[in-house]
């Protein structure tokens, strides 16, 4: 039987390399603009990690006119809106942001208002921006999100307590920046969470129901990856190597879930990131495996691949080998020290049913392989609780 149709497209020119901060200047000039406006927060500005970029940026002719670094971990409209007039009191044409998630996914949003007018507000969703904006560079200092190559922006509406998505395929970087030099030396709890979130995203976009045989390449390259070089960088942070392959299976992964999309742990950490400020990545990894092993009676095969993929299988049991892909995540949140259950990440048990009822309207919910009801997904949250 032929394969149905499918179409992939990355439109981010990816430049990777130890020390590649202080030297991608040369890629500048085909972008446009001279007139640089950085993004950050303040704990990459603190650290220094400006620098070398901005070494980049002089090279490549550009000017900086301005810093927006006002940044929380969890970014919300009002954070956008914030960014924007700083830039435009600036004047700058061209957006460089470094740092994790959250800034580069304020930086996409400060990019659809600076081009397109209007409030963030007014682009919730599919199919609203659908023209060119000016450039962005993307200099990633965790390896998590693989927000550089999403057409993703997710960013909180504090209004409705809600995390809300933006989706173009004009969101994702023109230049994608990444330098294991920049991730040196990151927390063991936040190399363990945001590495989570990458395995997350290779995980959902292999369960997808919108996966393609492109995106399952990425996927299970990814989840081979983070497997194997996860522990290494969250036991030693200065393992290079291992931060180089984690920042790459990060870069990986967010093009698989970018052409695929993701599922039900997503949307319930949507849900629990609105509601509670729970860590995108933490969220995530405490429900990682209770997804999967919802989603099993759907995709036991393709369980059993990733079994495969993350180096415990195959027995040649295919019950048996989704079962220990399952095991493994489990394990693999134990060995990275993360908490074992929502409760100890500050989630109130009378917050549950909020949550559930929330997932099941968020965008990540309509690609899971299973359908999910509000029940349903409560019942996951109270076995991750």
């Amino acid at each position: 039987m032929l394969p149905e149709y499918f179409d992939f497209y990355c439109r981010t020119r990816i430049v990777a390399g130890p020390g590649l901060a202080a030297g991608f200047g040369n890629e500048l000039g085909r972008l446009g603009g001279s007139r640089a406006f950085i993004v950050t927060d303040r704990v990459v500005r603190d650290l220094g990690l400006l620098d070398p970029v901005v070494r980049s940026l002089a090279v490549g002719g550009l000017d900086v006119v301005g810093t927006f670094d006002d940044i929380p971990p969890n970014s919300g409209f009002g954070v956008v809106m914030q960014g924007v007039e700083a830039c435009r009191t600036a004047g700058g044409d061209i957006l460089i942001a470094i740092g994790g998630g959250s800034v580069l996914d304020t930086a996409k949003g400060m990019n659809i208002v600076l081009c397109l007018g209007g409030d963030i507000a007014d682009y919730q969703g599919f199919g609203l921006i659908n023209e060119p904006l000016r450039p962005l560079v993307a200099v990633p200092t965790t390896a998590g999100t693989g927000s550089e190559v999403t057409a993703y922006a997710v960013i909180r509406d504090d209004a409705t307590r809600s995390k809300q998505s933006l989706v173009s395929p004009y969101l994702a970087a023109d230049l994608a920046v990444l330098d294991p030099e920049l991730t040196l030396g990151l927390p063991p709890a936040l190399t363990a969470s945001t590495g989570m979130d990458a395995l997350t995203h290779a995980v959902e976009a292999y369960l997808s129901t919108n996966s393609k045989p492109i995106s399952d390449g990425l996927a299970l390259h990814a989840c081979r990856i983070i497997a194997r070089w996860l522990p290494a960088a969250v036991s030693s942070g200065d393992d290079l190597e291992a931060r180089y392959q984690m920042l790459t299976a990060s870069c990986v992964a967010g093009m698989a879930f970018s052409a695929a999309m993701v599922g039900c742990v997503h949307a319930l950490a949507h849900a629990l990131g609105g509601l509670f400020h729970v860590p995108h990545g933490l969220a995530n990894a405490l429900l990682l495996a209770g997804g999967m092993e919802y989603n099993l009676p759907a995709v036991e095969e393709r369980l059993a691949d990733l079994a495969a993929a993350f180096g415990v299988g195959p027995t040649g049991e295919r019950s048996r080998d989704a079962a220990a892909a399952i095991r493994f995540v489990r394990e693999l949140v134990a060995r990275v020290g993360l908490p074992s259950c929502l409760r100890e990440a500050g989630v109130p048990e009378d917050g549950l049913e909020e949550a559930a009822e929330t997932a099941c309207i968020d965008a990540a919910i309509y690609t899971n392989p299973r359908e999910a009801t509000p029940e349903e997904l409560l019942e996951v949250l109270r076995k991750a609780f």
